[in-house]
């Protein structure tokens, strides 16, 4: 097969292309309705057909006598636990607690709420929701109860699914508690609350909403799987957004499928019956596409992993998974890699075990350096591909898709176009620039199958977020370039949203924060640079006048403030006094300006700026706080 040829087809006959892919999954229905039009003739795939995700991933494969593979297997290093699961077992234990649901009131078209930690129930928990057409929506279990009250009167759950406790390297984190605070804030109160009790020693409060995980499981019937449109929505998914408040991102069921079986054999190049593990975390999109939904859609063996990289217990970690559970592909963050490599610079944990068994590398989440990839094949020689992709793609937009041909990497590069995404960069006027030159990356509609379906319940907000500012044009957000071999280059954000070790949060939820503190006046939030985590938030803060807080005790508070509000993810660690911030003559802080100075870039002075003076101000404070470039 040659990559050029396969993906002409599928930007030049986009509904003969996927008609045959969408014939590599069951349906109950098949589609003849393969590409038409919904709100703002926005695409709409397999619109008549009917199907389900769950019975793709679990029941499909027990069919066909494949019940006793290993579906699943957790390895928990912070509690020093492996454990295997069959996809007989994991069928059963999910068609129960999906008929459990059933018998606590819920039903197709409800939603439901799941803040787990990495544990098999967390899967368990989405896969019975899909058996049964109740959307879920996964809340990442380091965020705080301000973080899940908003998605919780965003999405409007009959029931949240918890568990006692997560663990963070060596600390028990009791879940319940925040899940309480969370309804407390919320506006809407979900009727019921599922809790999976680790017996770990974590505070478990009992309310009367609550219902034991274990007792609604094994006290309940096997639910069969529900026929469901292509277009009902599998899950919402909530991503940072420029206002503060996050966008939920909703996925239908059978593009998603058809997608993530694409995937698997194109893009991953991963064989049904092989082990694949996505070092990530339920909450990310990663976790849904490729911990829980492409690998056993594919049926592949997934791993579930509760640890890190380093420190659970040291960067050996890894290492230790992909030899004793023979991991053919792995999928992690770039800053995974970073860590590892700032632990073990020589590679000697890696020549301690036999990693024979891998075969690709794949990173994605945030922007790879160079030097890490040189790294990693110095160490490990085998393919190391960064690729990239979005929550609201669902699945890689740019990559090389193994599956189709032999890797060519050029360093810097995430890879060409993945077939159905038309990447185009263009100016801001709208005009497509030539190659080389550096602007927004938009891809032309239709996007293939998998990308969102709209925003949850603000389709208003999708409209001006994605599709207005360039007509016809998916805009990513991202700014990037693309070389004359058709190699594309991504630069990062254009907006205020910042990528944390992978994790998009909002600036401007943040500046909200930490502009509630009584000292503070007025303030920019702004990503900077960092070598670990790829960005961290740096906080710019304008004093009331008559102040007199010591800055040491301000930047105490306003990082607790900001790990209340948001979570330990979050990562606020710098907070810089300034006594004023650029602006435009109209008022506008010139945050642009501001990342550029703090990153030690060069730059021009705007013209639109009111005083010019104020730059040499804040690079000098910047300078003698050792922050970001100037450490």
């Amino acid at each position: 097969m040659n990559y050029k040829e396969f993906y002409t087809q599928s930007i030049q006959e986009p509904e003969r292309f996927w008609a045959e892919q969408s014939r590599a999954i069951s349906w109950y229905k098949e589609p003849n309705n393969i590409l038409s039009k919904g709100q703002n003739d926005y695409p709409l795939w397999f619109a008549d057909g009917e199907l389900n995700a769950c019975y793709l991933a679990l029941d499909k494969h027990i069919v066909d006598g494949f019940g006793h593979q290993t579906a699943l297997i957790y390895d928990s290093p912070v509690t020093q636990t492996v454990k295997y699961f069959t996809y007989n077992e994991v069928k059963s234990e999910v068609a129960r607690l999906a008929g459990g649901l059933l018998a606590l009131g819920l039903k197709t078209g409800d939603t439901a709420v799941i803040y787990m930690p990495m544990i098999p129930q967390a899967a368990f928990a989405m896969l019975a929701c899909a058996r049964i057409g109740v959307t879920h929506a996964v809340v990442f279990g380091g965020f705080a109860p301000h973080e899940l009250a908003i998605r919780i009167d965003d999405c409007k759950p009959k029931a949240i699914i918890t568990a006692s406790s997560g663990i963070e390297i060596d600390r028990l984190i009791a879940y319940k508690p925040l899940v309480d605070e969370a309804i407390v804030l919320a506006q809407h109160k979900p009727k019921k609350v599922v809790v999976f009790n680790r017996k770990l020693g974590a505070r478990v409060p009992f309310k009367k909403y609550d219902v034991d995980y274990d007792a609604l499981v094994y006290g309940s019937e096997e639910a069969p799987c529900v026929a469901l449109c292509s277009t009902h929505p599998l899950y919402v998914l909530h991503t940072s957004g420029t206002t503060g408040k996050p966008k939920g991102i909703a996925r239908d069921t059978g593009g998603y499928a058809t997608a993530l079986k694409f995937s698997m054999q194109y893009i991953y190049g991963v064989q049904p019956g092989e082990i694949f593990w996505a070092a990530s975390d339920v909450g990310w999109v990663v976790g849904h596409s490729f911990i829980v939904y492409g690998p056993l859609i594919n049926r592949n063996t997934t791993v579930i992993f509760e640890g890190k990289p380093i420190r659970t217990p040291d960067a050996s970690t890894f290492w230790r998974v992909i030899s004793e559970h023979r991991v053919n592909v792995m999928f992690t963050a770039p800053t995974a890699i970073r860590a590892i490599k700032k632990e073990d610079p020589n590679g000697d944990f890696i020549k301690q075990y036999d990693l024979s068994c891998l075969r690709t590398q794949f990173l994605a989440g945030e922007r790879c350096d160079v030097a890490t990839l040189d790294w990693y094949r110095e160490h490990i020689p085998i393919p190391a591909i960064d690729h990239w992709w979005q929550t609201e793609s669902g699945w890689p937009m740019i990559s090389n898709m193994i599956g189709v041909e032999a890797p060519k990497i050029k360093p810097g590069s995430v890879g060409k176009s993945v077939c159905g995404f038309n990447i185009k960069i263009f100016g801001e006027d709208g005009t497509e620039l030539k190659a080389g030159e550096e602007g927004y990356v938009v891809i032309q509609l239709p996007l293939p199958p998998g990308t969102l379906l709209d925003l949850w319940q603000e389709h208003e907000r999708f409209k001006a977020d994605y599709l207005n500012q360039f007509p016809g044009y998916y805009f990513s957000g991202d700014g990037g370039w693309i070389d004359e071999d058709g190699f594309v280059y991504i630069t990062g954000r254009v907006d205020d949203v910042i990528n944390v070790a992978g994790h998009r949060l909002s600036t401007a939820e943040m500046e909200e924060i930490v502009a509630s503190h009584h000292s503070v006046a007025e303030c920019a939030v702004i990503g900077v640079n960092d070598e670990l985590k790829g960005q961290t938030p740096l906080a710019l803060v304008v004093m009331k006048s008559g102040e007199t807080i010591e800055h040491f005790q301000l930047e105490q508070e306003v990082v607790q403030l900001v790990r209340k509000q948001i979570g330990a993810v979050a990562a606020m660690r710098d907070v810089v006094i300034v006594q004023r911030l650029p602006k435009t003559r109209s008022g506008k802080i010139l945050r642009k300006l501001l990342r550029t100075i703090a990153d030690g870039k060069s730059f021009q002075v705007p013209s639109t700026i009111d005083d010019e003076a104020i730059i040499d101000e804040i690079k000098a404070v910047l300078q003698a706080h050792k922050v970001a470039a100037f450490k």
